[in-house]
């Protein structure tokens, strides 16, 4: 009981903001793929489904490695894996201009991926340990930087192979490689005291596992089909302006930074609205209203088209931090692993969504493919409504939920 009173930290600004920084420069590269899709396609003629195949393996790295990190963090803090994902991630997405084929392309995605899946979990449980009672809301101020992050990506990645070509995704090194230096030469950032949240025997994590079944199923369901929606949004947004539409891809990289960026101000806002009015209340009031914005998006031109699209980008991001910590409160003792899951569900479900989707512009168009995405969040709000919540573990303590 005592060793549970010293977790009860004190709200910490510095240290939030500091990983919410890292956050920032590693998901920068996670914005920056899409973005760089087109040119990959037009320059190596890749069909669709090709173009698809990299944001899966892309994706699917992290969300087969990152559930390996968060048990291994739990078990023993390793903040070092802070610098060496910042720069792991923004390497492979550096050298996608120098890319001579195909292949070269997915293992350079597999490198970046691993690089994310390094840095979340470890990142994810310091955020908790950071947050003290304010569990949304210092999550949330987390998740603003990786959302940041996603937003700048597009901009950064039109602007640098507009103005150098393929070869200017060299510039991407720069952020990941800044903040890992930042990291490596930061004292503060060494928690004396991190949070190692179980020092039970190594069966544990599945004992938390099968106690909390039921609810994270359905929460690992949502996240899936959330993570469809962004993934069809982010891929196939770029396609539509610049070979349907024939439009400026600089236009693009804007266009996706409005989207983005109005996200990461949703969730900003997010956290503290979602521990003042509920949890799984402000996670369907999110679901439930990204339809009709995307539908509106789609059937709107001019003024209104930018207007819903941005609407869009912050009534389906706003509730990824309120995602995060209802995950966590299933398996308090093991923040890293729940991270890792939801976290590497969620980009890994994302890749084979991509997959699919491209599958689907192939053969019916990238306008149609659009539609259909917009109805995905929908199936995820079906989803949230039978999740029991707040939840309590029957067989573990410490959950404040």
């Amino acid at each position: 009981m005592d060793e549970e009173k010293k977790m009860d930290r004190k709200f910490d600004y510095r240290g939030l903001v500091l990983l919410s920084l890292g956050h920032l420069m590693t998901d920068i590269n996670t914005g920056i793929l899409p973005t760089l899709l087109p040119f990959l396609k037009e320059s190596m003629n890749l069909t669709y489904a090709m173009a698809g195949m990299i944001i899966l393996f892309f994706n699917f790295t992290s969300a087969v490695v990152q559930p390996i990190f968060g048990y291994i963090t739990d078990r023993k803090p390793l903040p070092w894996f802070l610098p060496l994902g910042c720069l792991a991630s923004a390497l492979g997405m550096a050298l996608f201009g120098f890319a001579l084929s195909y292949w070269q392309l997915l293992v350079l995605a597999v490198l970046s991926g691993l690089g994310v899946a390094v840095f979340h979990p470890e990142a994810w449980r310091m955020a908790n340990f950071f947050a003290g009672e304010k569990k949304a809301t210092g999550v949330s101020v987390f998740a603003v930087g990786g959302n940041l992050g996603l937003a700048l990506g597009p901009l950064m990645a039109a602007f640098c192979i507009k103005m150098f070509g393929l070869i200017g995704s060299l510039f991407f090194l720069v952020p990941g490689g800044a903040m890992a230096g930042v990291f490596l030469f930061s004292r503060f950032w060494r928690v004396k005291n991190s949070p190692t949240l179980s020092k039970g025997p190594s069966g544990s994590v599945t004992t938390a596992l099968r106690s909390a079944f039921y609810p994270m199923s359905l929460l690992l369901g949502m996240v899936t089909l959330r993570s469809w929606t962004h993934a069809g949004i982010m891929i196939f947004i770029p396609f539509y302006y610049i070979s349907h539409m024939k439009g400026d891809p600089l236009h693009v990289g804007q266009l996706l930074f409005v989207f983005l960026l109005a996200g990461t101000f949703g969730t900003f806002l997010g956290g503290p609205l979602a521990d003042r009015f509920g949890h799984k209340r402000f996670l369907l009031f999110s679901l439930g209203l990204t339809p009709p914005c995307m539908l509106l998006f789609l059937l709107s031109s001019g003024f209104w088209s930018f207007f819903w699209f941005i609407l869009t980008g912050l009534v389906l991001i706003i509730s990824f931090s309120v995602s995060m910590v209802m995950g966590q409160s299933f398996m308090p003792q093991h923040v890293g692993t729940a991270s890792g899951l939801i976290l590497g569900l969620a980009l890994g479900m994302g890749g084979i969504g991509a997959a699919l989707l491209g599958f689907l512009a192939d053969r019916f168009g990238v306008p149609a493919t659009l539609w259909i995405v917009a109805f995905i969040p929908w199936a995820a709000f079906v989803l949230t409504a039978f999740i029991p919540y707040p939840y309590r573990p029957k067989r573990l303590e410490g959950s404040r939920f």
